[in-house]
C-alpha cells in the first residue's frame, strides 16, 4: 500500500474542502513568498519579440534500467511503455486514493526516462517512487545538479536554429541534439513555446549566443504562460487536492484510461466512467496587487460563505496587473453568482477562457 507523501500537509482524501483545503490554505499563507512581478519590458519581449528563461522551479528525475519504463508505467497515470523517443508526454503520479501528488513531463533520452517536476516536491516524490522499485531493474536518480532547463517563447525559431539542427514541429514532439532535448510545449497567446533540457555546460556555452537574439527574463514569466495554456502544475501546496480530471489532465492528455493499473487507478476511472467529475480547473484573474494569491488559498461562492468552493492550482503576476490564476472549482459555482478569493467577501475573481474546450459533464 502505498503510504502519505512525505511533505504533504496531512490531507485527507475528500474535495478540496474542509480540513484538507484549509490546510493547504494556511500553508500557502503561511510559508510561500509573495508572487515576483516581472517587469512590463519581460512580458513585452514574450509577446512582441522573443524571449528564453533559465527555470528554477522545476527539478529532473532519471530512470535508468532495464525495467525503468515498465515500473514508471505502473505508477504514473500515462504509458510510459509505449513513450518513444520523438514525443514527450504529460503525467500524473497518485495517491492509493487517487489524488495528485506530482504532475510530470516525461521523454526519453537515449535509455533514460527523464521526469520533469515541481522542485518543491521532486524529494518527496522520489523518495515514494523508489519505495515501490522492489526487485524491479530501476534506479532513480536526482539529475537537477547536472542538467539545465531553459524556457523559450515567442519568436524564438532563428535564435534555437544554431542549436539543434531541426525544430518540433507539433506539440509534445522532441528533438535531439549534441546540447540535449528540446520540446514544444502548448502555445500560449498564440505563441511558440520550447523547453531545452540537457547538461549545464553544454547549454552554458550557447547562452551568450542567446543573449545576442533574444531577451533573457524572469522564470515568472514562463509560470504566466502555462497558466495561459491551460497546463496545471502540482505544488506542494496543493498535493493530494485533486482527482486528475479536476485538474483538467484528462482534455490534456495526461492519463491513458486504456493502460495497466497504477495507484489511484480505480478511483480515476471511475470519476471518468461514471460522470462524478463535478470540478474543473478554470482560467482566471485576480485584480489588484495581492500577495495573498498562492497555490492552496481557497475560494468562496458568493451564495455560500460557509464553504470552500474551490482552489487555486497555480497562480502567477499578470502581465495588464493583478494575478493570473489556475483555479479548480464545483462547475455549479460557475453558473451563477461570482467567486472570491479567501472569503465571500474577498477579491473577485474574473473567468476568462481556456485555449481548449472542456466536456460536457454529466
Amino acid at each position: 500500500m502505498n503510504t502519505p507523501l512525505a511533505t504533504a500537509s496531512g490531507m485527507s482524501s475528500g474535495t478540496s474542502s474542509g480540513t484538507a483545503s484549509s490546510a493547504a490554505s494556511s500553508h500557502a499563507a503561511t510559508v510561500l513568498p509573495a508572487l515576483p512581478r516581472p517587469s512590463a519590458d519581460e512580458f513585452d519581449a514574450v509577446l512582441q519579440h522573443g524571449a528564453y528563461m533559465p527555470l528554477t522551479q522545476f527539478g529532473v528525475i532519471d530512470a535508468t534500467g532495464d525495467d525503468a519504463a515498465s515500473f514508471l508505467h505502473g505508477q504514473l497515470t500515462n504509458d510510459t511503455q509505449h513513450l518513444d523517443a520523438a514525443n514527450a508526454r504529460l503525467a500524473g503520479y497518485c495517491s492509493a486514493k487517487g489524488r495528485l501528488l506530482a504532475s510530470f513531463l516525461t521523454w526519453r533520452s537515449g535509455d533514460t526516462i527523464r521526469l520533469l517536476v515541481s522542485k518543491d516536491v521532486q524529494a518527496a516524490v522520489q523518495k515514494r517512487l523508489s519505495m515501490f522499485i522492489l526487485r524491479a531493474k530501476a534506479k532513480l536518480a536526482d539529475a537537477s545538479g547536472d542538467l539545465a532547463v531553459v524556457a523559450l517563447a515567442g519568436d524564438v525559431r532563428k535564435a534555437l536554429s544554431g542549436v539543434f539542427d531541426a525544430l518540433p514541429d507539433g506539440v509534445h514532439v522532441k528533438v535531439d541534439g549534441a546540447a540535449g532535448s528540446l520540446i514544444r510545449v502548448p502555445d500560449a497567446f498564440g505563441r511558440l513555446r520550447f523547453l531545452w533540457i540537457g547538461p549545464k555546460a553544454q547549454i552554458e556555452t550557447h547562452l551568450p549566443a542567446l543573449d545576442e537574439k533574444l531577451k533573457r527574463v524572469s522564470p515568472a514569466v514562463w509560470d504566466w504562460l502555462d497558466i495561459h495554456a491551460g497546463e496545471p502544475r502540482i505544488t506542494q501546496p496543493v498535493a493530494e487536492q485533486f482527482v486528475p480530471q479536476m485538474v483538467n489532465f484528462d482534455v490534456l492528455g495526461a492519463v491513458n484510461f486504456r493502460k495497466g493499473c497504477y495507484p489511484g487507478q480505480e478511483v480515476v476511472a471511475r470519476s471518468q466512467y461514471r460522470g462524478t467529475i463535478k470540478r474543473r480547473t478554470s482560467l482566471a484573474n485576480v485584480a489588484g496587487e495581492l500577495d495573498t494569491v498562492k497555490a492552496g488559498v481557497e475560494l468562496f461562492h458568493s451564495d455560500d460563505p460557509s464553504q470552500p468552493c474551490g482552489m487555486v492550482v497555480n497562480a502567477a503576476s499578470a502581465r495588464d496587473g493583478g494575478v493570473d490564476v489556475l483555479v479548480e472549482t464545483k462547475l455549479a459555482a460557475l453558473e451563477s453568482g461570482s467567486v472570491h478569493l479567501g472569503a465571500a467577501h474577498g477579491p473577485a475573481l474574473q473567468f476568462l477562457p481556456l485555449p481548449y474546450g472542456l466536456p460536457t459533464e454529466v
